[in-house]
């Protein structure tokens, strides 16, 4: 979750997640939970760290290659859940049978199905829009992620910008809060230098066209 009320998940791939993926899935009888941490995107930017050389700073927006957000947000909850399983409970986890290097960090007791029946992700892919549960995100973009990830491609961020505006004001807010330890939101740039390429890149666009 970005905040309490807004879903780290682009809208419609949220949308796909709740109205498309999980009904396909109870209708076939897989009963599905969705795990839910208890911070957010928010909380963790906002947090004052307590120690180091950024004692007294907020943390911030999270460094590209190492998200903090995932080791905060998405991990918790799924480890709590595990607890609550038998000690012998599978994991299956989506890894396609060419991606070695995913493959090799599989720990005991996760499995990948599409490792074990030869499936490329070329053809998963194709499985799932035949049954069609392949999300719009693959329009744009070849992964999917959460919308504020500081790892986005170009492509990701510039649908951000021209698709959720109230989205994109969001993280320009977060520009502007003062005390964080940098100011870049991803490897080399800056959230509103990325607003920048995107305006005159718009602005190029309607030059074009009144010509």
């Amino acid at each position: 979750m970005f905040s309490e009320e807004i879903s780290g998940e682009l809208p419609e791939h949220n949308r796909f997640i709740h109205e498309t993926a999980i009904p396909y899935f109870e209708q076939r009888g897989i009963p599905t939970r969705v795990l839910r941490s208890e911070k957010t995107y928010l909380s963790c930017f906002y947090h004052v760290v307590t120690r180091g050389k950024t004692k007294g700073m907020l943390s911030g927006f999270p460094l590209s290659g190492r998200c903090t957000i995932q080791r905060d947000c998405k991990l918790p909850p799924i480890k709590a859940y595990q607890k609550a399983l038998p000690p012998d409970t599978v994991q299956y986890i989506g890894i396609a049978a060419d991606e070695p290097k995913r493959l090799a960090r599989l720990k005991p007791g996760q499995i990948s199905l599409l490792d074990k029946y030869h499936v490329a992700e070329p053809e998963a892919r194709s499985m799932c829009a035949a049954e069609g549960l392949l999300s719009p995100l693959y329009d744009f973009t070849k992964r999917g992620g959460c919308w504020f990830c500081p790892n986005a491609s170009i492509s990701e961020l510039r649908h951000l910008y021209r698709y959720h505006p109230e989205l994109w004001r969001l993280l320009l807010e977060l520009q502007d809060v003062p005390n964080k330890p940098t100011e870049r939101f991803s490897w080399r740039r800056t959230f509103r230098e990325i607003d920048e390429r995107f305006r005159q890149e718009g602005e190029q666009l309607s030059f074009y066209e009144e010509r």
